[in-house]
C-alpha cells in the first residue's frame, strides 16, 4: 500500500527548470511541504521521492492526516 502511494504521488508531481541554470524544482501539489530542487531532473525526482517518503513516516507517527490519492488511502482509525 505504502508503495502504491508513493507511485501515484510520484506520477502527479511537477518541475520546472530554474531560471539561470540553477537546476530543477519540483513538487506533489496536493501534499503540502512536499518539494525538492537539484541539479538535474534526475536528481530533483530522487529527492522528492525522498522528501515524499519521510513527509509520510512523519506525518503518521505524528498522527496527521495524510491525504488520500485517486485509489490509495493511507489513514489508518483504530479498531476496537
Amino acid at each position: 500500500m505504502l508503495t502504491e502511494y508513493i507511485r501515484e504521488a510520484m506520477n502527479k508531481a511537477h518541475y520546472e527548470i530554474l531560471p539561470d541554470g540553477e537546476g530543477y524544482f519540483g513538487g506533489i501539489e496536493t501534499l503540502p511541504g512536499v518539494w525538492a530542487n537539484a541539479e538535474t531532473l534526475e536528481a530533483c525526482r530522487d529527492e522528492l521521492q525522498e522528501v515524499l517518503e519521510e513527509w509520510i513516516i512523519v506525518g503518521l507517527k505524528k498522527g496527521h492526516s495524510i491525504p488520500a490519492l485517486e485509489s490509495v488511502n493511507l489513514d489508518v482509525s483504530e479498531v476496537a
